[in-house]
């Protein structure tokens, strides 16, 4: 992973801004070193029906990994669960966050469809994400430095 061949992420959405979905690019952007390219698009413009899983469909296609806020499924659980669908089907791996709290109970079938599951901590995601995407295993140690005196 680099700035010339980033990790392509689709996080799951309704295509209408929500805060988790918006959160899950913070954290990504929070740590150093760490290039990807969003694939999901809130802003197209797209009908009921075939035009928005075709659309879905095209945007999943596009990604190495599919994020999965579980948050979300409560908005739209036919929505997410068609996404997550979409995502095994074209065997992209799923990555799933917990929510904060763990405050929304989530179909067991749709997390056991999840690759891994995370808490909110954006290490945790960032290395499940290589991990899941390009089998990039290699951790990231913190380094503490501090005086003795």
């Amino acid at each position: 992973m680099s700035e010339s061949n980033p990790i392509k992420v689709f996080v799951v959405h309704t295509f209408a801004e929500h805060p988790d979905h918006m959160k899950v690019f913070e954290y990504l952007e929070s740590r150093p070193n760490f290039y990807y390219q969003n694939c999901s698009r809130l802003d197209m413009k797209v009908g009921d029906g075939d035009s928005m899983r075709e659309e879905l469909r095209r945007q999943i296609e596009q990604a190495e990994i599919v994020i999965m806020p579980v948050t979300l499924f409560a908005i739209n659980p036919v929505l997410v669960t068609f996404e997550i669908d979409t995502a095994k089907g074209m065997k992209k791996p799923v990555l799933a966050i917990k929510s904060f709290g763990e405050t929304i109970a989530i179909k067991k079938s749709l997390l056991d469809k999840a690759d891994d599951i995370v808490d909110w901590n954006n290490r945790s995601i960032t290395e499940a994400i290589k991990r899941l995407a390009r089998n990039d295993a290699s951790g990231q140690w913190e380094v503490i430095e501090f005086k003795l005196d």
